[in-house]
């Protein structure tokens, strides 16, 4: 008789955007786009995020520069203190949403004071804003808005003098100018994030409309010993790495993050997803699943499962 705990998706409503990040002390840390506030969940498990301990970390002023749309937050543990990053406009268009920093210097993210240190000076407005560490250098990437030649976003990279400040080149390392990246009646390459495993980095990124149901995964592949300031050391998928499933009626998956399970030997992807072609923007939910590996040392996500699946509980996770 399989005991093992199983689970079904989606695991948190009305949560678009999903960042997960797991912390040295075991626990599962979530944000996710709240549009008006920032806010911070903590659970001991995976599966149990919407039932996990939540904090309001950030309500900005009433009007401002950077008061509307807060979008995409992500927290991440840099330099022994907690930054977290998150796009915000002043309510108008694409031309004024930059990405904005917070820093909490104490140990416990769900304590202390986060305080304001700005946004980031990007070269072009944009959004969806990541940061990878790479051979003690710090880099960001973000999804900047221009044409190319359609109207959208590109992914770009840079380096950082510190968590909060950009230096030096503006390099595009992929664009929208493929027939899959450009559904929905914008062209759009956004939520860079990285899955780093086998000496290779894997910049996996969001194409086409969030809106549209052909919403999808790319990926760019760049060998660990390679320069990432180079846009010749990434190389581009051609398709999709993860798209819908009118099978599992599983629509527009992506703006995904990466973590891992309790006992770190596995890799779990999450993402949103809608649960029908031109559904609302409001329920885009909170997804989770196992990722597997193929032999030539690249990921497989597989298809995006359905609500009726019972999906194993990730590895290590302690049943109720």
């Amino acid at each position: 008789m399989n005991n093992q705990a199983t689970f079904r998706n989606p695991i948190v409503a009305g949560a678009p955007d999903p960042w997960v990040y797991k912390h040295v002390d075991g626990c599962y840390y979530f944000m996710s786009t709240q549009s008006g506030h920032l806010k911070l969940t903590r659970s001991d498990k995976l599966t149990k995020l919407a039932q996990g301990d939540s904090r309001t970390i950030w309500t900005p002023a009433s009007a401002g520069s950077y008061s509307y749309n807060l979008w995409a937050p992500e927290l991440h543990w840099l330099h022994g203190k907690w930054y977290v990053y998150f796009t915000a406009n002043d309510g108008g268009g694409d031309e004024t949403r930059r990405i904005c920093v917070l820093e909490n210097e104490e140990a416990d993210p769900m304590r202390g004071e986060w305080t304001w240190k700005g946004p980031l000076q990007t070269p072009v407005p944009g959004l969806d804003g990541t940061v990878m560490r790479h051979r003690d250098q710090l880099y960001f990437l973000y999804a900047g808005y221009g044409h190319f030649p359609d109207y959208g976003s590109a992914i770009y990279i840079m380096r950082m003098a510190d968590p909060w400040t950009v230096i030096g080149e503006h390099v595009l390392l992929t664009a929208p100018t493929l027939e899959w990246e450009k559904q929905g009646g914008m062209a759009i390459n956004e939520g860079p994030v990285l899955l780093r495993r086998n000496g290779r980095a894997f910049l996996v990124y969001s194409a086409s409309t969030t809106w549209s149901e052909d919403y999808a995964l790319g990926m760019l592949t760049m060998d660990e010993a390679a320069d990432p300031m180079k846009a010749h050391s990434w190389t581009k998928s051609m398709q999709p790495v993860f798209r819908k499933s009118v099978d599992n009626g599983v629509f527009a998956p992506g703006h995904n993050s990466f973590t891992v399970s309790p006992d770190d030997l596995e890799d779990w992807i999450v993402y949103h997803a809608l649960p029908a072609p031109g559904a609302e923007l409001g329920l885009r939910a909170t997804r989770i699943q196992k990722i597997g590996w193929k032999p030539d040392g690249t990921p497989d996500f597989g298809v995006p499962l359905g609500d009726h699946q019972d999906i194993a509980a990730p590895s290590g996770e302690c049943p109720d």
